[in-house]
């Protein structure tokens, strides 16, 4: 069986000790690492490279992208270990869980026809908030064959290669569109039950949840728009739900105050109605309603993104931290 070099490339701006976290748990068991910093002003790259990674400062004259940092520090990557088969992709507010490296390049060696995969990532604090509790729960996906992976994933450079790597204009959901086209080629995605990582998001406001919404809903409305006519229909139900629940029902009942006021009560009692379907299914009051309520974040985003496609200008990475 052929045996792989595994590498990482770690992405990163002003996450501070969060980031020394992530590169002691890599080095010096892989030194094969590579940090990608994006434009940081707390001496985050002088900490990299002291800590013995290659480091790569992104040319902030160019728009940045996760998606960008990861290409960039993927090629410094080959270029400096040109024999490296395997990457292990990892955010910067992130902590390597010991033990995973070893059990995904020991899966991705043992079943070639897979590009990608991926484990369990945890948040570090999931009782310091509600927000940081949510973003554990996202993360517990189905374990198997899936269709995607987030930002912390062990990728073949070969798959990488094949498909041309991440979209680098992507300001939000690059990696489930990079698995998209890595699926469309005939790669496999799957997903251990094994933990993975730890991630500090450290959402501690109502606004910081809301402004990480509204990035997903930009990567539903870019991943409609770039793939939603393919048998897939790629994330075009997402971006209808957005539209429909936060855009759509919102104008209809102001137009139906306008000009019937009845009516507009009518249509208004959808929300509690639907609220309602939502905590019988789920049987979270928290889950049901910052369910519903992030529709119309989502649908912001949505926006967000289809008039900056319209206006042609640049985008810019939308961040809560």
């Amino acid at each position: 069986m052929h045996e792989h070099k595994l590498g990482v490339v770690a992405i990163g701006r002003n996450e501070g000790e969060r980031l020394r976290r992530c590169l002691l748990s890599l080095l010096p068991a892989v030194p094969a690492t590579v940090y990608v910093d994006s434009g940081s002003t707390d001496g985050s790259s002088q900490m990299a490279a002291d800590l013995g990674a290659v480091v790569v400062d992104l040319d902030m004259s160019q728009p940045f992208t996760a998606a960008r940092a990861r290409n960039t520090g993927l090629r410094q990557l080959l270029q400096r270990f040109p024999d490296v088969t395997l990457v292990q992709f990892v955010d910067g507010d992130c902590e390597m869980v010991p033990g995973w490296l070893q059990a995904a390049s020991l899966f991705l060696t043992q079943h070639p026809t897979h590009a990608v995969v991926c484990g369990r990532r945890r948040e570090r604090y999931p009782e310091r908030t509600i927000y940081n509790a949510m973003c554990d729960e996202e993360w517990d996906t189905p374990v198997g064959d899936t269709q995607a992976c987030g930002g912390d994933a062990m990728m073949r450079v070969e798959a990488l290669q094949a498909v041309s790597g991440y979209r680098d204009g992507m300001i939000a959901g690059e990696e489930p569109e990079l698995c998209f086209r890595l699926r469309q080629a005939g790669w496999r995605i799957h997903r251990l039950d094994l933990e993975m990582t730890l991630h500090d998001a450290n959402i501690t406001r109502l606004g910081q949840w809301w402004v990480r919404t509204v990035r997903s809903g930009h990567a539903f409305a870019e991943g409609a728009w770039l793939h939603g006519s393919s048998p897939e229909r790629f994330w075009v139900r997402e971006a209808r739900r957005a539209w429909l629940w936060g855009v759509l029902l919102p104008a209809s009942i102001v137009l139906a105050a306008l000009l019937a006021g009845a009516s507009a009560a009518i249509l208004a009692a959808i929300y509690p109605v639907q609220w309602i379907r939502l905590l019988l299914r789920s049987g979270s009051l928290r889950e049901s309603s910052f369910m519903l309520l992030g529709k119309f974040a989502e649908a912001q985003g949505a926006m967000k993104f289809h008039l900056s496609r319209l206006r042609g200008g640049t985008r810019h990475i939308i961040e809560y931290k």
